[in-house]
């Protein structure tokens, strides 16, 4: 903030100039006045409305008593020469029906007024607007933004300093070139229903009737992967949303929302000839609200200002969000290069939460872009000084193609996310800095690109596509799908170049989808495509952490207790994945209950010949975390879990019958108990692997190029579990000694299982080699390999005995 004399000397500066050059021109008006004035005085009406006379203040003007009707009067300031409230007025009779308000009708004498003239512009300081930081000038700065609506006129003033006090509503119908101006706005005056500044349009929204074949006909289209609906071709370039009150979804989970639902509603644009924008999610039986809101045929842009907040909202405890800010309500906006912050020396102090300093509704195409604000507090160490809510530095309900651009807003645990949105669709942030993203009900379609994400995270749900890239994100989740909405994504995940940093010594998530166990309204699962590339997770501030990092972290139960199945990815990919600042790695997922899952079209299933796939996950080049010693077998301890026990039946062919593909991934452990699945592994380290709980696995194992070198705790029993119906393949394998609580126990190789020296070779096995460890170790136990025992490990065939014949003597 300017301080006070500085802000003092740069307004004389300013009303110097302005003076000298009005001046200027002042004297050529008079001059001409003056001279009309001498010719016509006397004269008919008509002459006299040629005259023309300059002023320097409007109380001047108000004062001669001289002026007639059809005089021309230029001022040259509002209360002082040169103090930029320089206007035009037109001397006109008074009318008794439109009452006279001193600002753009002033008093002459009875019965005449002097009436402001439009020009190309308008200004503040035309109204009388007072910068003395007692006054409220928001009643002026409402008159003037009146005056340009009616008008159709720009507001240009680009310096100055105001405060807004009481007004609320002021309205924004045209651009505003606000410049270096700044607004002092006292919070304690915020109203629960009506912003400061409402950006709106002049078209009116309209309900749409369709006869009853009309409307049958439109509700047969309207569905995902529609593109054109002829019915909406007469609403070309509005806004259509369609409600059915009588069919809730998202229901939220949680004793505090008992019973908060949302209708079934969805949103879309209509272009020519009944072409949509606005993929649409959901499948409609009627509906209780159609509603078309028409686009502008043109940009509105704000561009400029810098907003001083008081920070003292009113009330004592939460029982509301209050207004604040702007309200755009307006497509096509776009609103620029501001500055939001709070007053110096003052704290958010305030009880009540706020809606957002910027909150959009039923808006299309509308941009926020070059913004500084803040997100406000709410995590306040004393309980009783909690805000009772969440509360937003931007909030916003039925958006669709809007674009947040170059925004920062940070802050600690104290604060509450700046962003809170419902029904978002097609939304885009770029090259932001944000304490939080949040999406509560209904994103469809989020890009974000070249940001950075603060302590509270990415936090959504919805569908679409998801597309994160080149984005940091400080926090111990890279995006949680909330739990409270069903931790839903049902479309396409990409994540591509990027980094989550953890901000304390607490597991790690990248990917978290864990819903409550409870009836939301609407099929739930953590995408229907994954594909991560080149992501880092950087531990620079905790080197010493030993917390587990998971790849995914998703429900333990793959179908709720209304018997409503989840859906799961039929492709999960996840490539270079590594681990900065300390040398324990992540693990991947553990999803114990595949019987259940739905994947929709892709079928799936096995007879007892063949594993019909319908997921492809596949793991390349990733960072493992070298697991603790355990005992064999134990599905805790393995960084990819699919399944339970083998007692557990599959629903049907749309559950989860994964083939699963790993490379280059060191220290693996894999459970695969009680599952159906194919899993190929290459060039890998095997720790673990449990493919056989309670019978063989439903499917088949090949190991290529791979190195089993187990890491266990004391015990008797087998290390590999590798039995499986469809066959288990080595190929060009290397087997290890165990290590046993970190020490090398070569004397345990035989609970390897698979492999035992000079007694037993399993599975279909093709050049398998012993490691240094174990050759070593027989060398110095004087044990000499057998030929046969040899021969079995350079080929053997899974109908070939798997005794080793020793030969008679």
């Amino acid at each position: 903030m300017r301080s006070t004399n500085s802000s003092i000397n740069e307004k004389q500066s300013i009303q110097r100039r302005r003076v000298i050059g009005l001046l200027g021109l002042g004297g050529l008006a008079f001059a001409h006045g003056a001279s009309v004035e001498a010719q016509d005085r006397g004269a008919s009406a008509a002459s006299v409305q040629r005259e023309a006379r300059v002023y320097p203040t409007v109380a001047a003007m108000a004062g001669d008593s001289t002026l007639a009707v059809g005089v021309v009067v230029r001022t040259l300031g509002y209360a002082s020469a040169g103090d930029g409230g320089e206007a035009s007025y037109v001397v006109v009779k008074a009318d008794a029906k439109d009452p006279v308000d001193e600002t753009t009708k002033i008093s002459i004498r009875k019965g005449l007024v002097a009436e402001l003239l439009p020009g190309s512009s308008v200004n503040y300081r035309m109204f009388g607007v007072k910068s003395d930081g007692k006054s409220d000038d928001g009643v002026q700065i409402k008159q003037a933004h009146e005056f340009a609506r009616e008008h159709g006129l720009p507001i240009i003033q680009r310096e100055g300093e105001f405060w807004i006090v009481r007004t609320n509503q002021i309205p924004i119908t045209t651009n505003v070139e606000w410049g270096n101006t700044i607004f002092h706005i006292n919070e304690k005056y915020n109203d629960k229903r009506k912003p400061r500044f409402r950006v709106s349009s002049l078209l009116p929204a309209k309900s749409i009737k369709l006869d009853e074949a009309a409307k049958k006909s439109f509700l047969e289209k309207l569905g995902p992967g529609v593109q054109v609906i002829s019915e909406m071709a007469p609403y070309k370039n509005c806004l259509i949303s369609i409600a059915d009150s009588g069919d809730q979804i998202g229901f939220r989970a949680g004793d505090r929302y008992k019973g908060q639902s949302w209708d079934r509603e969805e949103l879309f644009y209509v272009e020519e000839d009944g072409r949509i924008v606005g993929d649409i999610a959901w499948e409609f039986t009627n509906y209780t609200t159609l509603t078309a809101t028409p686009c502008n045929d043109s940009f509105l842009i704000v561009d400029g200002g810098g907003f001083y907040l008081s920070g003292d909202n009113p009330g004592t405890k939460y029982t509301s969000y209050y207004s604040n800010g702007f309200r755009i309500e307006r497509s096509r906006t776009k609103i620029q290069n501001q500055w939001v912050g709070l007053e110096p020396g003052h704290r958010d102090t305030s009880m009540e939460p706020r809606s957002g300093f910027y909150t959009l509704s039923r808006v299309f195409n509308s941009t926020l872009e070059n913004i500084r604000l803040i997100p406000w507090e709410q995590n306040r160490k004393d309980p009783a000084k909690k805000v009772g809510a969440g509360t937003y530095g931007i909030s916003g309900n039925r958006l669709l193609n809007c674009t947040f651009r170059n925004i920062t807003a940070e802050g600690s645990y104290l604060h509450w996310g700046v962003f809170g949105t419902n029904i978002n669709k097609n939304f885009r942030i770029e090259n932001c800095r944000l304490n939080r993203i949040d999406v509560h009900f209904h994103c469809w379609n989020l890009t974000i690109k070249d940001s950075e994400v603060g302590l509270r995270g990415i936090s959504v749900t919805g569908g679409g596509d998801l597309t994160i890239e080149n984005t940091v994100q400080h926090g111990n989740t890279f995006v949680n799908f909330r739990s409270d909405f069903g931790a839903k994504w049902d479309g396409n995940i990409r994540i591509r170049n990027c980094k989550l940093a953890p901000a304390s010594d607490r597991s790690v998530t990248i990917l978290s989808s864990r819903p409550a166990q409870f009836g939301f309204g609407y099929p739930i699962g953590c995408g229907r495509t994954i594909d991560i590339q080149n992501f880092q997770i950087d531990f620079q501030r905790f080197p010493a952490s030993t917390a587990p990092v998971w790849l995914m972290s998703v429900a333990k139960f793959s179908k709720t207790k209304d018997d409503s199945r989840h859906f799961f990815a039929h492709h999960l990919s996840a490539r270079n994945i590594t681990v900065s600042g300390r040398q324990q790695g992540i693990r991947l997922v553990d999803i114990p209950a595949p019987y259940h899952y739905d994947l929709g079209a892709k079928e799936g299933g096995y007879d007892g010949q063949q594993l019909t796939t319908n997921c492809q996950m596949i793991f390349e080049d990733i960072q493992l975390e070298a697991l603790p010693p355990s005992k064999p077998n134990d599905p805790a301890f393995a960084h990819l879990r699919i399944g339970d026990k083998g007692s557990i039946a599959y629903q049907d062919s749309k559950a989860l019958y994964p083939h699963i593909r790993v490379t280059n991934c060191p220290n693996l452990s894999v459970y695969l108990g009680g599952s159906a699945a194919n899993l190929s592994v290459t060039d890998s380290a095997i720790d673990r692997c449990t493919a056989d709980v309670d019978g063989p696995l439903r499917g088949s194992l090949s190991f290529l190029n791979c190195r089993f070198a187990p890491n266990l705790t004391e015990g008797t029993e087998r290390i590999y579990a590798l039995e499986s119906e469809l066959g288990t393949h080595l190929t060009n394998c290397t087997v290890h000694a165990p290590r046993t609580a970190g020490t090398l126990t070569p004397e345990q190789a035989d609970r390897l299982d698979f492999v035992q020296v000079n007694k037993r070779v399993r599975y279909y096995q093709l050049n398998t080699a012993l490691g240094n460890d174990l050759l070593k170790f027989y060398e110095s136990q004087q044990i000499k390999l057998l030929p046969q025992f040899v021969a079995m490990l350079k080929s053997h065939h899974a109908l070939e005995s798997e005794e080793v014949q020793k030969e008679n003597k």
